[in-house]
């Protein structure tokens, strides 16, 4: 049985602390996929992931490298940050990353890796992100985004996804 949780995030750095907190329920060996369209935020919860797990280097979106690894500044798992947009041939297209290699020691997350990634792991998170509809009456309305955390497989079943809501 699938655990969800749902967030509202107002603002860029509430999305990067949305991430930080998200790193924190994180280990070696999850994948954790980012759905949303283009600057709905993947990436800017991805740079609170990488803040949370400790990792070294910024993280920017690897659109032209496709795949980059932050390793642990200290005991904390690597992270692979990883953007699936330009791939379209799925998982046999994803092989040529060694990203089963890699998922066991480190944490992945894919932006826009959904029907592709998911037979690398029975267990992932999956994070939906999708900018909130309003009157257009607020000024920072174009910053609000609905946040759907997902977790799938019975690593996350007893999970307390609701602590994400901060």
């Amino acid at each position: 049985m699938d655990v969800a949780t749902r967030i509202t995030v107002t603002s860029p750095e509430q999305m990067k602390d949305l991430g930080r907190r998200l790193a924190e329920l994180l280990r070696p060996g999850d994948l954790v996929l980012l759905t949303g369209e283009l600057g709905a935020g993947k990436t800017t919860l991805t740079r609170g992931l990488g803040e949370g797990l400790g990792v070294r280097g910024a993280v920017t979106s690897p659109t032209f490298v496709i795949a980059r690894v932050h390793p642990s500044l200290g005991s904390g798992p690597p992270l692979v940050h990883v953007d699936a947009y330009r791939l379209g041939g799925g998982l046999d297209e994803m092989e040529d990353l060694d990203l089963d290699v890699s998922l066991p020691e480190s944490v992945i997350a894919v932006e826009w890796g959904e029907g592709k990634v998911e037979g690398l792991s029975e267990d992932r998170l999956h994070v939906v992100i999708e900018r909130a509809v309003g009157d257009g009456a607020a000024g920072d309305a174009d910053d609000a985004r609905g946040v759907v955390v997902t977790g799938v497989g019975p690593r996350w079943a007893g999970a307390d996804l609701a602590s994400l809501t901060g």
